[in-house]
């Protein structure tokens, strides 16, 4: 079963393609082909090979309408020599089938696995190899610019979680916000809670602090969205669980407030409300 570290990266390359590229043409320094357009493609490779390979996400670089690099990404938790076997079939399968230079980019959250996996994987004589090109924690850039940030915020969230544990993380997660603060709500909030589940209690904190202390110069609405959400999201099930209707109206009303201190009244009157009336006057429509 695929673990929500594994899940969210690959979800990461799903939602901005483009950081393909952006990771073999920066920290790996790999010649990447002027492209226009960056796009997810299928990653089965059922045409060939046997149904259970299926690599965790496949990527395409277009120069008008024309393919000029497809990425195999693998996201690699832990060695395993079974991957070493596979990685080549996915490589020349999508070579026959794009005809188009392909490129096997492995991204590890451990650099001791992306050390492994580095490794060249020699397929037979004579010199027939393939090189994956590998992304750990020494390789990921550590995001402390913000308009870099505000530019490919998943490259920020990959910095946080390389160099989160830093002994002065504050530009690093001061970045984190500002990227996931020009992303949609529902994946900024999937980034933000891998970021607390991976780094160290004491990061974590200070990254709350950094999100939630009043007048800090580096609040960001994100921050705001994102606890509120939490609270919206608290507010519905407590009127749900009395029985009191809500309308699509009022439900966007609730989830769209970014008041703190306005949820937190619905909340408390939510708790005796017998309609949706009695949380305030904007209900009354």
């Amino acid at each position: 079963m695929p673990s929500r570290l594994h899940e969210m990266l690959i979800e990461m390359f799903r939602e901005r393609p483009v950081l393909a590229a952006e990771l073999l043409g920066g920290p790996v320094n790999v010649a990447v082909p002027r492209f226009d357009e960056a796009r997810v493609s299928p990653g089965d490779f059922t045409d060939v090979v046997p149904t259970e390979y299926r690599a965790d996400a496949v990527v395409t670089l277009s120069d008008h309408n024309t393919t000029v690099l497809a990425v195999v990404v693998e996201i690699q938790l832990k060695a395993d020599a079974r991957k070493r076997r596979t990685w080549p079939a996915y490589v020349a399968t999508l070579y026959a089938r794009l005809r188009c230079p392909v490129a096997l980019l492995v991204v590890c959250p451990a650099q001791s696995v992306a050390r492994w996996s580095a490794a060249p994987i020699v397929i037979g004589p004579p010199g027939s190899v393939l090189t994956p090109v590998t992304v750990g924690p020494d390789q990921v850039p550590a995001v402390t610019d913000l308009d870099t940030a505000r530019r490919s915020p998943e490259l920020a969230v990959l910095s946080a979680l390389a160099h989160g544990a830093d002994p002065d993380p504050q530009p690093i997660l001061e970045a984190l916000l500002t990227g996931l603060s020009v992303i949609d709500l529902a994946h900024a909030s999937l980034y933000t809670d891998l970021v607390f589940a991976v780094l160290p209690a004491a990061t974590r904190d200070f990254l709350e602090v950094l999100m939630t202390t009043t007048g800090h110069r580096y609040q960001s609405e994100y921050a705001r969205r994102y606890f509120s959400a939490g609270e919206a999201k608290a507010v519905l099930m407590v009127l749900d669980s009395r029985g009191v209707a809500v309308s699509d109206e009022h439900r966007t009303l609730i989830t769209g407030c970014t008041e703190q201190a306005q949820l937190e009244t619905w909340l408390r009157r939510a708790g005796i409300a017998e309609k949706i009336q009695d949380l305030g006057d904007e209900f009354a429509g």
